[in-house]
């Protein structure tokens, strides 16, 4: 259809056309704002002032096998697989199944990616299409709209309407380029929850078999001490020894019992946390309960190069996804100051008739093309600018407080794995101790040598020893989570990040 025929229109010049989509395309390669550029990572190659032990201290007798740090090894996208506990494994595939704040963060990730998509739209034009029909009479005192004058007709129009809005300083892009970045920080946000998540439940697993076996060894003390006092109460009525020594063991009975609810309500609240963690409520805790002696100790920790971990951490890479977006939103803010260029046409048919609609004589179309520039605002627009920079300052900051807290939470770790090695081999050695003295006391008990009381003695203090080598093992088991969490957990190494991302 030649739409310059209609009407009398004068067709425009080929000439005319090409020069404005030439001028068009030449300024839509200008883009305002800074362009990013990844900060650097911090320039050192260790970090502990010290060098610390390399294998740690070891007892391999009582389950205190020295661990080698491994520099520059990567870790496992599974990696709470390496303590080759099938109940925990099981735990966390329930929890990535089911737990609704990792559902939670996989439905932002889902609503950044459209936001996204949708953001790429103010790039291209925008076409509607739009039918309107009406049946009208009109008065005889004005004049008919129809060129045939009738006063009762019917009126059908048909139109297709364009608008487009050239991206002339890249303010467009600049929104979407901080869109993708939005998008970008959402998938590590979603990353951060999973190593969350999956070291939480093998932190709470191994933290409730470390109390079930403190409270198995607060009874059985306590058992003793009532064994112990019932024969001293004995002793005490045939006056064979004094009323200070009932009472001494009164208190230290006491004591004991003492003990034993703050432990039960720690083990109570680990298995509502469990519950909780694996999408369930309290009362419905997981029956497959974790034993600590089930639990292997990974022998080499991958310990990330400095420069690694900014790729490493999800929560890195998120800070860093919100300064790539807040450095985007400065080129928004300085793109609403300057011209923006707008587009628009029309093209369609009105008739008395359907069947006339695009019939010649009934069609219609018009061309338009605007440009705007801020005159006059009191300086809102640059005041905007100023702030989109303030808040790229802010997002630059907060970056490097990331940065060195990921670097102190490695060094912390490390060098509690340090230290829980040589905690874990007094522990063992204290236990050794008790058990041999143990040993010695019921062999003098059969040689008639000593009574039962010292016995109960010697086992009361080898169940104390029991129970503090059993909270030794857990913090070394726990630690070793913490450095794997501490590292990033391994999301690069996965393959199942479509799942994951709850597709």
């Amino acid at each position: 259809m030649d739409l310059s025929r209609l009407n009398g229109a004068p067709r425009p010049a080929k000439d005319g056309w090409l020069a404005p989509v030439a001028l068009c395309a030449l300024l839509a390669g200008c883009v305002v704002g800074p362009n990013y550029h990844r900060p650097a990572a911090p320039a050192v190659s260790e970090y502990t002032r010290q060098a610390l032990p390399n294998p740690t201290v070891s007892s391999p007798t009582l389950g205190g096998q020295a661990q080698r740090f491994v520099p520059g090894a990567d870790v496992s996208g599974r990696w709470w697989t390496l303590f080759q506990s099938p109940r925990i494994d099981a735990l966390v595939d329930r929890a990535l199944k089911a737990n609704p704040d990792l559902r939670s963060a996989q439905a932002a990730l889902r609503g950044a990616r459209e936001t996204y998509l949708a953001s790429r739209g103010a790039l291209y034009p925008q076409v509607q299409a739009g039918f309107d029909t009406s049946r009208q009479k009109n008065s005889s005192t004005l004049a008919s709209p129809l060129n045939s004058n009738a006063e009762n007709f019917s009126l059908n129009t048909a139109q297709v309407q364009i608008a487009y809005a050239p991206d002339v300083f890249g303010g467009v892009r600049r929104q979407i380029e901080s869109a993708a970045a939005q998008m970008e920080g959402q998938r590590y946000m979603l990353e951060a929850v999973y190593l969350t998540l999956t070291s939480n439940v093998v932190l709470a697993a191994v933290q409730e078999a470390s109390l079930r076996g403190q409270v198995r060894s607060t009874q059985r003390s306590i058992e003793v001490g009532e064994t112990l006092l019932s024969n001293l109460r004995l002793q005490r009525r045939l006056g064979q020894i004094a009323e200070g020594d009932v009472a001494a063991q009164e208190a230290a009975l006491a004591q004991a019992r003492l003990a034993l609810p703050p432990l039960l309500k720690q083990l109570a609240q680990q298995q509502d946390l469990l519950a909780q963690l694996t999408g369930g409520v309290p009362s419905e805790t997981p029956d497959d309960s974790v034993e600590l002696e089930s639990v292997k100790l990974p022998s080499d920790l991958p310990v990330s190069l400095p420069s690694r971990l900014v790729e490493q951490r999800p929560d890195i890479r998120a800070a860093e996804a919100n300064l790539h977006a807040a450095s985007a939103l400065i080129g928004v803010a300085a793109a609403n100051r300057l011209p923006s260029l707008s587009l628009t046409g029309s093209m369609g048919g009105a008739s008395t008739a359907l069947t006339d609609l695009f019939s010649s004589g009934n069609t219609f179309w018009s061309v338009g093309a605007g440009i705007t520039q801020p005159i006059f605002d009191a300086g809102t627009l640059r005041h905007r600018q100023r702030a989109a920079e303030a808040a790229r300052d802010q997002a630059a900051a907060q970056y490097r407080s990331v940065v060195h807290g990921a670097f102190q939470n490695v060094a912390d770790t490390l060098q509690a794995l340090d230290q829980d090695a040589r905690a874990l081999k007094s522990a063992a050695e204290a236990r050794a101790a008790t058990a041999k003295s143990l040993d010695l006391a019921r062999q003098e008990l059969t040689a008639g040598e000593t009574n039962a009381a010292a016995v109960l003695d010697a086992r009361q203090a080898d169940e104390t020893a029991i129970s503090v080598l059993v909270q030794a093992r857990a913090a070394r088991l726990t630690d070793t989570v913490a450095l794997y969490q501490a590292l990033g957990g391994g999301w690069w190494n996965r393959v199942d990040d479509e799942a994951i991302a709850g597709k």
